[in-house]
């Protein structure tokens, strides 16, 4: 046990041990129906940017996809069995899906071409591949986070506050920025907490979204603000989990932005 924990007060120290390394889940542990919505708004997010930009809607109910897939890596890194393992897919997963991303979502860039293919296809692949970069997919945040909740869970202190630190540094070239670490961070922490967890949320959310854009009782919000409704399903505690087949879990991304890649360059 640390020595901060050991100098708390007995009730204040159970908190804290709680929220560093929860060992169980108290909200939602129907993380394979979570991870069923969460792409499919995912999905309706990026069709929608790609083809249909006259229909809000379909980005409105993307905001829903980024908390449940947040959510969900904070569930895997307490339950997690082999947390070297888990960590390694979804690195592996975020290398393989980085120029499909590019290529799907419209975040190309002339350094990606700055080599014809003809003259030099090695060097033509990797400087594609490497400059697709510029513009890092929302994997890279997850994978980050994750890195920071493990290292919470195996007590490495020093290691978690360190990526932390790089997350605040690079939080610019994040998808979400750093916001989406913390609230990784927050569904780790009060995980054995639902109520508070939901309070924490809805709170983040608030004011994540201030801004312009649309009213919400008479208050003014940012697109973001759709992102509140994923709070029912997060802290429902479900107890049965949908099962899912492995290539759905690890193909359904990459796949999806494949399929994307094609139908825009058609």
């Amino acid at each position: 046990m640390p020595a901060f924990l050991r100098a708390l007060p007995q009730n204040a120290s159970s908190f804290v041990r709680s929220c560093l390394q929860p060992s169980c889940i108290r909200t939602s542990r129907n993380t394979g129906l979570i991870r069923v919505i969460a792409c499919l708004c995912m999905l309706s997010d990026h069709v929608g940017k790609m083809f249909f930009p006259q229909l809000p809607v379909m980005r409105m109910i993307g905001r829903l996809a980024f908390p449940l897939f947040a959510y969900g890596i904070a569930v895997g890194a307490v339950l997690t069995r082999s947390p070297m393992k888990y960590l390694t897919r979804i690195v592996l997963l975020a290398l393989v899906s980085q120029p499909l991303y590019a290529l799907g979502l419209a975040h190309e860039n002339a350094a990606m071409y700055s080599v014809p293919f003809l003259s030099n296809p090695p060097l033509s692949v990797w400087t594609f591949y490497i400059n697709s970069w510029r513009k890092p997919s929302i994997l890279l945040s997850l994978a980050l986070g994750l890195a920071i909740l493990l290292c919470l869970r195996e007590r490495r202190w020093a290691l978690a506050a360190g990526l932390y630190v790089l997350c605040e540094v690079i939080s610019p070239s994040l998808d979400y920025g750093v916001r989406g670490i913390r609230l990784m961070l927050l569904f780790y922490l009060l995980c054995e907490h639902p109520l508070l967890s939901l309070s924490a949320y809805t709170a983040f959310v608030l004011a994540w979204a201030r801004g312009a854009g649309y009213s919400v009782f008479g208050m003014s919000f940012g697109i973001q603000i759709f992102a509140l409704p994923a709070a029912l399903l997060i802290h429902t505690p479900l107890k049965k989990n949908l099962k899912l087949p492995r290539w759905f879990i690890y193909g359904f991304y990459p796949g999806h932005l494949a399929v994307l890649a094609i139908l825009s360059h058609l």
